[in-house]
């Protein structure tokens, strides 16, 4: 269980008469040292946390506390760190972790759950929930009300443009169809960019775009037994010859029988937001280029940005931010409206089941179940389908530092060893503020959800259990639009 949870057990000190509660810190995002000092050590005293055994990513310890409000921060490979994933407050010191013990006459003057700083997932909370879901008080969402929020959400878009996200600073990279596969992956995972669209000189125009899912097909292709696809071939096959056989692969043709390649899915700088959303839910892929083209003056066109869900619904938040009573669905929790993909519970059926992963599972069997499930990610869950971390499209990058990918056979490899690998090199695109794995719970707000979304690098939310964190759903971008536009 990661954070910071209360033992049921309790100890008395003899030197102070005092009621302790052995109280366990945990830090689950790995390091090298770790130590945890607070308010209770009075900010002087560094105590070590211990690897968990069979999980050396994962540091514990376990302090007799006072009860009452205390602060805490972890010291991890010389820098001080907070979890994310706690209470926590902006303090002298900086932010930092809070926790209450419970005892009799201890609560602090003015302090009250709301005067917690709260992060974007309170998963073990230390306030008390009802164990019972069907015991929450969940506000009703009238039809009315649905359909006002989609409407001026609807308008919003249509009177927004792509040039509206377009950064005030960055970069964009493009490449040459003629470069070789290999040579085009290690470009990725270098720069730490997730996909580029492809330029062709001889048409003189972006022609597509290269990305994770191209990585695992020539995978799978190079373990097929038969496959015209070598090692050797891969130094030097182009991306051009490769999107040309990924058309045989997709049994993509054209009315005379010959193989096609998919058509570049692309925006102008002046479209609206609502259209270029539509494009890219329509088109099922993570970003589109926003492409100006002047036929005026017969120059090339220029590639300006990669539009993506996360940036439109930053601006959906920014845009309602100070003005949330006019969208009555930001107020309702998640487990409430008809978004994502949800376990059944006993008695009910799925229409499309959540698909999962064991830490044992092949990376063959992952890679096929990405690409049948049509998913940009699943979470890898322990054997009692709590949450342990989570395999997504681009992780596959990862296996193109130092030619891992002509070392490893599919089958014989586990989703585990597969994450590990790719723990040194984690490429920043998979990373939000030192995080994986990003969670929510039932009860949280879509607001909430939205607002976690829109952060860069975050693609979807995994529904977990407070405290167990047993998987109980999960929440992508596309989910999110697709309720909030109706479709």
């Amino acid at each position: 269980m990661f954070g910071s949870t209360l033992d049921s057990s309790r100890g008395n000190s003899a030197a102070s008469g005092q009621l302790l509660t052995p109280t366990r810190f945990v830090w689950p995002y790995g390091g090298r040292r770790v130590f945890l000092s607070g308010s209770f050590t009075r900010w002087t005293e560094h105590v070590p946390l211990s690897p968990l055994e069979g999980c050396p990513t994962v540091f514990q310890v376990i302090c007799n506390l006072t009860p009452g409000y205390h602060q805490y921060k972890f010291f991890v490979d010389g820098e001080w760190r907070h979890d994310e994933h706690q209470p926590f407050v902006s303090g002298n010191g900086g932010v930092v972790n809070t926790i209450f013990i419970t005892g009799p006459d201890m609560v602090p003057a003015g302090f009250s759950p709301e005067t917690l700083g709260r992060s974007n997932m309170d998963v073990d909370d230390v306030f008390v929930r009802p164990a019972d879901p069907s015991q929450e008080t969940i506000p009703r969402l009238s039809g009315v009300d649905l359909e006002m929020s989609r409407h001026r959400i609807s308008v919003l878009l249509s009177t927004r443009t792509a040039y509206e996200l377009l950064p005030e600073s960055g970069k964009v990279i493009a490449l040459d169809v003629n470069l070789p596969v290999k040579q085009a992956f290690h470009i990725l995972y270098e720069q730490g960019i997730p996909l580029a669209p492809l330029w062709d000189f001889g048409k003189g125009q972006f022609v597509g775009v290269l990305g994770p899912l191209d990585f695992i097909l020539i995978l799978r292709e190079l373990g097929t037994h038969g496959s015209n696809l070598t090692e050797e071939e891969l130094e030097t096959h182009t991306i051009a010859a490769w999107k040309e056989g990924k058309a045989h692969i997709s049994r993509q043709y054209d009315g005379s029988g010959r193989p096609y390649p998919r058509p570049l899915v692309q925006v102008g700088p002046y479209d609206n937001l609502k259209d270029v959303a539509l494009k890219i839910l329509q088109n099922k892929v993570a970003a589109v280029p926003v492409i100006f083209s002047s036929l005026q003056d017969g120059s090339y066109p220029q590639l300006l940005h990669l539009a993506s869900l996360s940036g439109i619904l930053k601006c959906i938040c920014r845009y309602f931010r100070h003005s949330s009573s006019s969208l009555p669905i930001l107020q309702q929790p998640i487990c409430s409206i008809p978004l994502g993909t949800w376990v059944p519970r006993i008695g009910e059926s799925s229409s499309k089941p959540l698909a999962t992963l064991k830490p044992h599972a092949s990376l063959g069997s992952a890679l096929s179940l990405l690409v049948q499930a049509e998913v940009s990610s699943i979470p890898v869950v322990d054997d009692n389908d709590s949450l342990i971390d989570i395999y997504s499209r681009s992780d596959i990058t990862a296996l193109a530092k130092d030619k891992a990918y002509a070392q490893i056979h599919l089958d014989d490899m586990t989703v585990h060893q597969a994450l590990q690998l790719g723990q040194d090199a984690s490429p920043p695109y998979g990373i939000f503020n030192g995080q994986r794995c990003h969670m929510c719970l039932r009860s949280d707000s879509l607001v909430k959800v939205m607002e976690r979304l829109a952060n860069p690098g975050v693609r979807r939310l995994v529904i977990v259990e407070a405290g167990s964190k047993r998987v109980e759903g999960i929440i992508s971008l596309s989910d999110v639009f697709q309720f909030l536009l109706g479709l």
